[in-house]
This record gives C-alpha cells, sequence and structure tokens, in this order.
C-alpha cells in the first residue's frame, strides 16, 4: 500500500514550524514526559490563576502556544490560513468549560452561533463543535438519562437546553456546514444522545449535518452504532459519527467501583482498538447513509482507514469520511494526510488565558498519561531536528 509509511516524514509534519518552534514543542513534550513535573506544574498554575499572580504570560508563551490558536477567533486566522496553504481545514473551539448558570449557558450559545457566522464566510472552516453541557447542566443531563421525573423548573430547564441545541444546529445547517457535538460522562450520555438524535432527524434528512461522538472505549458502542443506523434508515434521515477513543477512562472506572456497577469501559487497551476499528468497518461498509469524521491520533487506525478507502476505491477526499486532531498534536498524522490528498482537519481551541486553563491542563495531564503518546511525539520532533541540522 502506498501510504503504508506516509507518517514518518518529519519534514511536512513540521513544514510550518521555524527552529525555535520546533525546540519549543521538543522542550515542552520533554516536560511533559514526567508525571511529577505534569502534576506540580498544573497545581501552581490553578494556584496562580486563583490569587491573581502575574503568570498569563508564563503560561501563554508555553502551553497555550503549544495547544491554543489564540484568545480570539480572529487571533486564530493567520494559524488557519497557513495551515489551509498546506491542504489543512480548521475547527475553531471556544474551549472554555465548567459553567454553570443559565447566563453562561445562553452565553455558549451566542458564541456558537457566532461561529457559524465566521465559519460561513471561510471554506478552509468546514465544521463547528459543541460540547453539550457547555449548553445546560451537567447534572440534568444526569438526570434525564437516569429516567427520573423532573420537576417543573426543571423541565423547563431541560426545553430551554434543547431549544438551545436547535438553534445552533439550525444555524449551522443554513449555513451549510457540520456540527459535531462532544460526548461527556456515560452517566449524562443518553440524554445527550437523544438530543442529538433529535438534531439528525430535523437536519439530516437531504445530507448530514449534525454528527453525535462516540467514544470507543465503551463497550458498548458498536452495539449503540447499529441499533441507530437501523432506526435512521427506517426513519429517512443519514448519521453523522465521530469515532475517537475517549476522554474520561479513569473517572469513569472509578464511578462503576465506587457504586457498584459494571464498568462501562473496555477491559484493556487491545478491546478499545476493537471497538473502535470495529466502528470504522461499519462505517465504512455504510458512507451511503453515515458521514465518518475519524478523531484519532493512533497511526494504526488511521492506516486502517487509508486501506478501506483505497480497497473500497472511493476518492481519497470523499466528502464522507474526515480525519481531525488536536492542534498541538500528531502533526506528522495531519499534515502527511492532507499532503497526500485526504480531508485533515486540525480542531483549534482558543479562548482567553485564564478561561481556558481547565483544558491546557487536561492536556496536559492527557499526554502525560496516554501510553506513548508524548515519547511518539519527542522521537518525530528529535528526528526533525536531526534533519534539519543535517541541511
Amino acid at each position: 500500500m502506498a501510504t503504508s509509511k506516509i507518517f514518518e516524514n518529519t519534514e511536512t509534519a513540521f513544514s510550518l514550524k521555524s527552529e525555535k518552534e520546533l525546540k519549543h514543542s521538543y522542550l515542552l513534550f520533554k516536560l511533559m514526559a514526567n508525571p511529577t513535573l505534569v502534576s506540580i506544574g498544573s497545581g501552581l498554575t490553578r494556584f496562580g490563576f486563583n490569587a491573581h499572580l502575574p503568570i498569563k504570560g508564563l503560561v501563554k508563551s508555553t502551553v497555550f502556544k503549544q495547544f491554543c490558536g489564540g484568545e480570539t477567533e480572529q487571533a486564530c486566522l493567520p494559524l488557519i490560513n497557513r495551515m489551509a496553504e498546506k491542504g489543512i481545514y480548521s475547527i475553531l473551539d471556544y474551549s472554555v468549560e465548567g459553567k454553570e448558570s443559565e447566563a453562561d449557558f445562553n452565553a455558549a450559545m451566542k458564541k456558537k452561533l457566532e461561529l457559524v457566522s465566521f465559519a460561513k464566510e471561510k471554506e478552509q472552516i468546514p465544521f463547528v463543535v459543541m460540547k453539550p453541557t457547555a449548553l445546560g447542566r451537567f447534572d440534568l443531563f444526569a438526570k434525564v438519562t437516569s429516567k427520573k421525573e423532573l420537576t417543573a423548573a426543571e423541565t423547563d430547564e431541560w426545553k430551554r437546553i434543547e431549544k438551545r441545541f436547535d438553534a445552533i444546529c439550525k444555524a449551522t445547517y443554513e449555513a451549510g456546514l457540520r456540527i459535531m457535538v462532544d460526548a461527556e460522562e456515560t452517566w449524562m450520555q443518553d440524554s445527550c444522545d437523544d438530543l442529538v438524535k433529535l438534531m439528525m432527524q430535523r437536519y439530516n434528512k437531504e445530507r448530514v449535518t449534525v454528527f453525535n461522538t462516540i467514544q470507543c472505549y465503551r463497550w458498548d458502542r458498536v452495539g449503540y452504532l447499529k441499533a441507530l443506523h437501523e432506526e435512521s434508515k427506517t426513519e429517512g434521515y443519514k448519521l453523522g459519527m465521530k469515532i475517537v477513543r475517549g476522554a474520561y477512562m479513569e473517572k469513569e472506572r472509578e464511578r462503576a467501583e465506587a457504586k457498584g456497577y459494571k464498568s462501562p469501559i473496555c477491559a484493556n487497551k487491545e478491546e478499545t482498538d476493537q471497538t473502535f476499528n470495529g466502528a470504522l468497518d461499519y462505517i465504512m461498509d455504510n458512507l451511503d447513509t453515515i458521514a465518518l469524521f475519524v478523531g484519532t491520533h493512533n497511526e494504526a487506525s488511521t492506516y486502517l482507514a487509508l486501506k478501506l478507502i483505497e480497497e473500497k476505491k472511493l476518492p481519497k477526499n470523499t466528502n464522507s469520511v474526515w480525519f481531525g486532531q488536536l492542534y498541538g498534536m500528531s502533526d506528522h498524522i495531519t499534515f502527511n494526510l492532507a499532503e497526500n490528498g485526504y480531508n485533515a482537519v486540525k480542531l483549534i481551541p482558543f479562548g482567553p488565558v485564564r478561561e481556558v486553563i481547565p483544558y491546557l491542563i487536561r492536556r496536559a495531564e492527557e499526554n502525560t498519561s496516554v501510553a506513548g503518546q508524548t515519547g511518539r511525539e519527542l522521537t518525530l520532533l528529535m528526528k526533525e531536528k536531526a534533519r534539519r541540522a543535517k541541511l
């Protein structure tokens, strides 16, 4: 297969990085390879911002610079345009987390609608993205999932969440864009899945506008995917599915153990890989009625998707299959996919430095905890440094 080694090309992977930027990334991932340093740094960062210490400049020039595009969408534009020159699309993600008031939820909806308008004018931004609990209380999602009876006030609150979802999905549909809805913890996810299904029923009839996300470290997700697909065929709407491995594994296992129910998480990484690849296989066999977004930093799964595209004799840039990675990570996948003609996307978090600290801490901690992630980044950065040194 011609694409079998494309991710080894570091010249393409780091083509936008200057010597200084390459060194910056290398030093940052070197630090993140040390769990103790990450833990101490995360704690000090939280303390510094809470105590109003003057650390914004330090954070902005280090971890923020690596994983965020800027503080505003306009500030992200130079990066978006530079990546577009390399054939890479962008998704802007306003990465402000942990809000809990109706005013915050309305502000988040307003911001998403602004991003839809912003993306509508830019060919290089084909998707928008939203986190369900940016639009409503986590505890209410969890209560609806648990099937407990809502109070009259909670019923009204849930209706407001549905209206926010609908406003954003409708605007996305009218703009000719696509929207991906993030997955969250299992004990709130059913209610979110039902909301996203409702949006698909409304806006995925002629084309795919709305994508749900399935976290494949859950052993039940392939079954969920197949059942939803059968239902969608009967009801006459298409599916949009983003497949990821997942982001809440430790929390999920701890809660299951504490509350005495079966863990919703696969027993090991091999089982997770099988679930992910099983979902990938199923969707690739049904691209006439399902659009796919492959959200992964895993090379083997990405190569499998490329193999399936080739076997099915699909165009490399088929509008039914997209690949995405987070900004600041796995450039060897994103840039080389784009260089070889596939639909490659970078998800670019942005927002005020203080507001995105929870996101940045999570990024640093996940890079430390995910086996091999930081080591792979360091190996590729060192390879590119050595290649440039020979020029």
